[in-house]
């Protein structure tokens, strides 16, 4: 079976030409090797799928043609307890991290928005 039907099948992505794509672009490796979309997957490789900063690594399980429900899909391979536990401290880290634009604080009120552009205004006069 192909690696880019079978990233499909096991629901790693939307559409087979998103997980074609993925391969194309050195995201997919078969036993830390870059392979091509048409690289036949067998039981038992050690696949490593990254998607934006999400990385798995997963040892295929069994073989599907067609992408069926999700219960199904997650039968097709097994995850790492390495590639959980990293998963696990993104997911922690990113929760932990502070928003953007946290830092800046509330809003300023009309009055304040007029001192600053005030300051502003002296600022660029001297």
């Amino acid at each position: 079976m192909r690696i880019d039907k079978w990233l499909w099948a096991a629901r790693f992505f939307k559409t087979r030409t998103a997980a074609t794509e993925a391969v194309l672009g050195g995201h997919v490796h078969v036993g830390g090797e870059r392979v091509k979309p048409a690289r036949e997957v067998r039981v038992g490789d050690r696949i490593e799928i990254r998607r934006d900063e999400i990385r798995w690594t997963v040892v295929v399980s069994a073989l599907a043609d067609r992408r069926g429900p999700a219960r199904v899909a997650a039968a097709l391979y097994e995850e790492t307890r390495e590639s959980v536990e990293a998963r696990e401290r993104l997911r922690l880290e990113r929760r932990l991290a502070r928003p953007l634009g946290a830092d800046l604080g509330a809003r300023p009120t009309k009055q304040a928005r007029r001192r600053i552009e005030a300051l502003r205004r002296g600022a660029r006069r001297r």
